[in-house]
Order: C-alpha cells, then sequence, then structure tokens
C-alpha cells in the first residue's frame, strides 16, 4: 500500500522512505501556526484574525500541485454536477452567490445537474474549502487547475438555503465530507488504495495514513473552542494549534513548506518554496477566535441538565475539569484510559502511531454539535458516550442518572 501511495503522491520523502503527502485539511484537525502575538510594529490581533479568515477560507498552500499535478482531481471535478458533489459532502456558501444565482437556482433555470454549474460555483469562489483557476477557452469554461483549503474539513454551512447550501460555519467538523471517496475518484490512483479511501466513510479520514501505511480513520474533529486548550488534537502531539496547522498544510494538504517530528520519523518538505510558515500567525489567530457554539435553545431539558451536572462532577469533572472541561494542559492519558479503545475491526490503536503514544481529554463545549464521539466515532450518540463510560467504568449510574448526564453534556 505504502509504494501505491508513494508512486502516485510523493513530493518527498521522510528518513525511512514513507510515502508523503496525501488527503485533505484539516482536520481531524487539524491545523497549527508557531505563535500568534502581535508586537508594536507588528499588525494588531484583530487584523492577524481578519487575515487568518481569509487563509482558513482561501489559502492552498501552493497545495495545487497535488491535487492537479499528482491526483488530477481537476479532470474529475470537471465532471461533476453540483447535485452530486452536494452528496458526498461537499458545502456550497450561499453568500457569495450573486441574487441572479439565487434566482437561477430558485426557478430551476440554472441547472444542479450540469457540471458547467460546479465550475460556475468555484469561479465564484462558493464551493466551500476548494479552491480553483477557471479559465473560459472558446466560450466554455475550464477547470485548468484546482486545490483544497483548511475549510474543506473544518467548515461546513447552515443548511438556510437548502441542505448543503447555506452560510459557512468556520470551525465545524463536515462530518457529511466523504473525503476517502471523493479522493478515490482520482485517476492516478490503484484500485488497491482507492480501496482502502472508500472505506472510511463520512466525516472521516486518517491523517497518518500517508505516512505510515496503516489504515484507521478517525472523526474530523472541530477546530472551534480552542482558545486555552493547549493539546488541541486527540493525541496532544503538538501543544498549540500551530503545530498542526504545518503537520496539516504540509503533510495533508500538500502544501509547501516543511514539517518535521523526530518522535514519529517524519519529515516531509514539499517544493522549494515555503508557502505555510508566514501564514501561521493569522491562521491561528483566526482558530483561537472561534468559539464553541451555543446549543440551540430548547435543545435540552434544563432541569434534568441541571441534576446531570451534579452526576458530572462526581463521576466526570476529575478530568473534564476547568473552564475548557479538560485536563489536556496539564497530563495526556494512557490508551487504558480512552474509551474508544481498542479501535474496530482489529485496527492499530491510533495513539501508538502518534509522538505521544497517548490521547488527551477531550474538551466538552459544543459537544452537542459534532457526533459521533470518541476519536475514531465508535459512539454515535451521547447516550452512547455516557452508557459506554458507565460500563467500562462501573460507575453504577441508574438510567434516569445516565439521562440527566446527557442533558448537561448537551447544555454545554
Amino acid at each position: 500500500m505504502g509504494t501505491a501511495v508513494g508512486r502516485h503522491f510523493t513530493l518527498s520523502r521522510g528518513p525511512r522512505g514513507s510515502p508523503l503527502g496525501l488527503v485533505a485539511a484539516l482536520l481531524v484537525g487539524m491545523v497549527g501556526a508557531i505563535g500568534c502575538g502581535s508586537s508594536s510594529n507588528g499588525p494588531s490581533n484583530d487584523e492577524l484574525v481578519a487575515q487568518g479568515k481569509q487563509i482558513f477560507r482561501f489559502d492552498t498552500f501552493g497545495d495545487e500541485t497535488k491535487w492537479t499535478d499528482a491526483l488530477r482531481m481537476n479532470e474529475v471535478i470537471s465532471t461533476v454536477d453540483p447535485t452530486t458533489a452536494l452528496t458526498v459532502g461537499l458545502k456550497v456558501d450561499s453568500e457569495a452567490l450573486p441574487a441572479s444565482v439565487v434566482t437561477g437556482i430558485q426557478n430551476g433555470s440554472i441547472s444542479l445537474t450540469d457540471p458547467a454549474t460546479t465550475l460556475a460555483l468555484l469561479k465564484l469562489d462558493a464551493v466551500v474549502g476548494v479552491k480553483a483557476t477557471v479559465t473560459t477557452v472558446n466560450g466554455t469554461d475550464t477547470l485548468p487547475r484546482v486545490g483544497i483549503t483548511c475549510a474543506l474539513c473544518h467548515s461546513t454551512v447552515d443548511d438556510s438555503f437548502t441542505h448543503g447550501v447555506g452560510k459557512r460555519l468556520d470551525g465545524w467538523p463536515n462530518r457529511d465530507l466523504n473525503v476517502g471517496a471523493i479522493v478515490a475518484l482520482s485517476p492516478a490512483l490503484d484500485e488497491a488504495t482507492k480501496a482502502i479511501f472508500n472505506s472510511w466513510g463520512p466525516g472521516r479520514y486518517d491523517p497518518r495514513f500517508n505516512l505510515d501505511g496503516k489504515n484507521g480513520p478517525q472523526v474530523i474533529p472541530p477546530a472551534y473552542g480552542l482558545q486555552d486548550v493547549h493539546s488541541v488534537t486527540a493525541t496532544g502531539d503538538g501543544t498549540d494549534v500551530a503545530y498542526w496547522n504545518r503537520y496539516v498544510a504540509v503533510t495533508q494538504m500538500g502544501g509547501h513548506g516543511s514539517f518535521s517530528e523526530p518522535r514519529t520519523g517524519v519529515s516531509v518538505t514539499n517544493g522549494t518554496d515555503d508557502l505555510v510558515s508566514s501564514k501561521l500567525p493569522a491562521l491561528q489567530a483566526y482558530q483561537l477566535s472561534i468559539a464553541a457554539p451555543a446549543p440551540p435553545a430548547g435543545s435540552f431539558d434544563q432541569a434534568a441538565a441541571t441534576r446531570g451536572k451534579t452526576v458530572f462532577d462526581g463521576t466526570c469533572a476529575t478530568c473534564h475539569s476547568g473552564p475548557e472541561f479538560t485536563d489536556a494542559n496539564t497530563r495526556l492519558h494512557p490508551v487504558s484510559d480512552s474509551m474508544g479503545e481498542p479501535e474496530p475491526d482489529g485496527v492499530p490503536s491510533y495513539a501508538s502511531r502518534s509522538a505521544t503514544r497517548m490521547y488527551r481529554t477531550a474538551p466538552l463545549k459544543g459537544v452537542w454539535q459534532h457526533a459521533p464521539y470518541f476519536h475514531n466515532g465508535t459512539a454515535a450518540t451521547l447516550e452512547d458516550v455516557v452508557s459506554i463510560y458507565n460500563t467500562r467504568r462501573s460507575l453504577g449510574l441508574t438510567s434516569d442518572q445516565q439521562a440527566d448526564l446527557v442533558q448537561y453534556l448537551k447544555s454545554l
């Protein structure tokens, strides 16, 4: 598997000859920069946040080298109509659509089953997380270059226009996005690699597969609520968002720059230029500005949540502690503490593939929003989460206490 991946995608190799540079932004998060403070001579934090928002949404870090030159995804996208694109979880930013386009979609004069409409949407920068160069040749739009941005995996929309079309929700994981199925359409891939990608399913992605050849997809994580949380990913490899922005931008998106991690033996350099490092401070500033979403009005039972807080304080708060509901800033936990282990289907422990070989306690703000749960999505609902903890930790909670605890979690 590693040989096939390397043959199709590698821009450079690490010291162990591992194939480098596979799919998608983000995610599982996630993304990182090296310091985001400002000096008296530098931009203010507000200016950094504004710059970071543009980077998060529209900057490819030069990853067209991978998505166009290596994977030839421009050829694929040119044949895909909007309806098909929406079925694999791609999203459309309704605020990028001119009034004439909105009217055309509503009255049917603009077809959502015509690939030409996809190119028109790309030309408007309306497809979330996809950045394209669209040119007109003999009166027909063509797609010579395409890349991806952080927003592909770590943004969705509010469906205010229709399903998959609405206002952007940056930082929200796109759990509809079937990254594997999309990339498996690449004509540059062999059948064995396509089969692995197609096995992932919506909302799941393996950010280490292209480096170690092991297949263990993880859920795409949220990129909100990271302020004051140092270990921002499930295994806490880096101490800030910065580390993961560089990791994803270089090793996953295929952006031009370098990432090195001696603890895992990963060392990747793409291109001869650096289109990543200078953008990391602003990118981090924007991500840290994205607060976790408040629960929708009426989405939980307040009286039950109040009772549930008492249950939480007596059973969960040792690890889910402090204002961010995590002890991740002070310690990581052994694999035996993880309710997501053992991995399903005999997959190697995700922690064993990381730099720390441990797990952090997940922050809980906004936990109502991003089902499924645990690093690998093995708990479908918060009810499942509570039940698993109750059984495996022998908490002895009654069914009423479990129900109250779920309502409290929904209130965070």
